[in-house]
């Protein structure tokens, strides 16, 4: 598949700054897929072009997926046709002019150059093209093609079509509109679609596809008809509804909150340290069945599928979405029959008592509590402890005190959107001490990720044991 990318700005051969190839050079990338490549088959003042050529490998995508023989993974039109793996190249190996960035000469990134694109054998109709090019500003040249030329009047015309756009703008602004409208032309992205989808979607178009009139179609084609998604992308979309709202409006506020939760916590690679060290304590506990209350996307359940030491494993959360989007995540439709009968995704509330949730050595609670409204706080204590009564609880939670440590957040803000509070290190040890004695358990704390000589861990986790009876009084004497 070919993209071809022209101006005519004076001195034109600086599309090499911006595009980061050198013209003079050929540049080659190997991908997931196959390979691209870039090179300029015109140069020059007056006018350079810069040439982006995708060629995928359908046999060796076949060979990576575990699926039965099928001759359409052979034989189809993606090898040559404008699609997602087009769209997948530009991020790529363009990803610095796509993010609107040029490291030596940033002042071009902002500039406003005619440019000419040519995208060549996408499959899509002129109504089509015309109904989502136009708003955008582009002078559009299509060129249809005859199946054959020999059997025009009973062939007909191929599906496939190739599209010039003209129009004055910056690099990065051509590049989003191809990133964003090539896989919603094809119709058929290639890989996995989920919340992460919305978060690129959001980058590339935040700021014409609001008021776009083929908005909702945009939507459809490119979250491949998700529902969930689509609404999730529409209230992110509505920048004049208050993030709260949001988050309501889209009834998936992991999404949105995850995003703004990671942007400040990045830096730290704080996630996967928390989701490694409650893998490393599973573990060594050597328990045989896990519940995840408020499992999310299944980070952590990833990582509790591959202890085998573990023949039970459930994944609860309040969300529909979000257990739909944890399947999606963990192939739960490829799992084979050992796997599932140890497996399973609940939708429950962790407020309420749930027969289901009874009965595990182990039960995780990871950045869920502070999301809880503080009224709600006993009874989820009820059921956890109570009711719940897992032998071992892992339980996190941010450490307010580490928040002055991230620059990245506002004094007095909390890291997430939906957080209803977050405590200090004394709140929340507290707070566990009470449960603990009220409900027979010990507890000892600790912290994840690098500790602050005065503000402590940017995670704080209690680990709750289950007393013996006898031992029970004891502790509650103490």
């Amino acid at each position: 598949m070919l993209l071809s990318i022209s101006t005519t700005h004076n001195p034109a051969t600086d599309l090499g700054y911006l595009l980061h190839k050198h013209p003079a050079k050929v540049h080659q990338k190997e991908l997931s897929f196959g390979r691209a490549t870039l090179f300029y088959p015109e140069v020059g003042d007056a006018r350079t072009t810069a040439v982006l050529a995708v060629d995928v490998d359908p046999v060796g995508l076949v060979r990576r997926e575990n699926d039965a023989f099928a001759l359409s993974q052979y034989v189809n039109d993606r090898p040559y046709a404008a699609s997602s793996f087009l769209s997948v190249a530009i991020s790529g190996f363009l990803a610095s002019a796509l993010a609107g960035r040029c490291r030596d000469r940033p002042e071009l990134a902002a500039q406003t150059w005619p440019w000419e694109a040519k995208v060549f054998a996408l499959p899509a109709g002129r109504e089509l093209l015309e109904r989502l090019f136009l708003p955008l500003g582009y002078a559009l040249e299509i060129t249809e093609h005859p199946l054959d030329e020999r059997f025009l009047s009973s062939w007909g015309m191929s599906r496939y079509v190739d599209l010039t756009l003209r129009r004055s703008s910056t690099l990065q602004t051509l590049l989003q509109h191809l990133y964003v409208l090539i896989p919603v032309l094809d119709n058929d992205k290639h890989y996995w679609i989920g919340s992460a989808e919305v978060d690129k979607l959001i980058d590339k178009s935040g700021d014409w596809l609001t008021n776009h009139p083929a908005r909702d179609l945009i939507l459809r084609r490119y979250l491949k008809n998700r529902r969930p998604l689509m609404e999730e992308a529409l209230a992110r979309l509505n920048t004049e509804l208050p993030e709260a709202q949001l988050a309501l409006t889209a009834d998936a506020t992991n999404a949105p909150k995850e995003s703004r939760e990671e942007r400040v916590e990045k830096p730290l690679g704080l996630n996967a340290q928390r989701m490694n060290t409650i893998d490393t304590l599973v573990r060594e506990l050597g328990v045989r069945s896990a519940l995840d209350l408020g499992c999310g996307e299944g980070k952590l359940l990833r990582k509790l599928l591959s202890n085998k030491a573990l023949e039970r494993i459930v994944g609860v959360d309040v969300s529909m979405r979000v257990l739909q989007n944890a399947a999606e995540n963990l192939k739960l439709e490829r799992m084979n029959e050992r796997q599932l009968a140890r497996f399973e995704l609940l939708h429950s509330s962790l407020i309420y008592r749930d027969s289901r949730l009874a009965g595990f050595e182990l039960a995780t609670v990871i950045e869920v509590i502070e999301h809880l409204d503080p009224h709600r706080l006993q009874a989820f204590a009820r059921v956890l402890f109570a009711h719940i009564a897992a032998s071992h609880i892992l339980l996190s939670t941010p450490n307010v005190e580490y928040n002055a440590k991230f620059e990245n957040l506002p004094a007095g803000q909390m890291r997430h959107a939906d957080h209803r509070f977050e405590w200090t290190r004394a709140e929340f040890e507290t707070w566990s001490r009470a449960q603990a004695q009220a409900h027979g358990y010990s507890v000892r704390f600790s912290g994840i990720g690098d500790v602050d000589p005065a503000l402590g861990a940017p995670t704080q986790l209690a680990h709750f044991s289950k007393q013996s009876s006898a031992a029970a009084p004891q502790a509650q004497a103490a």
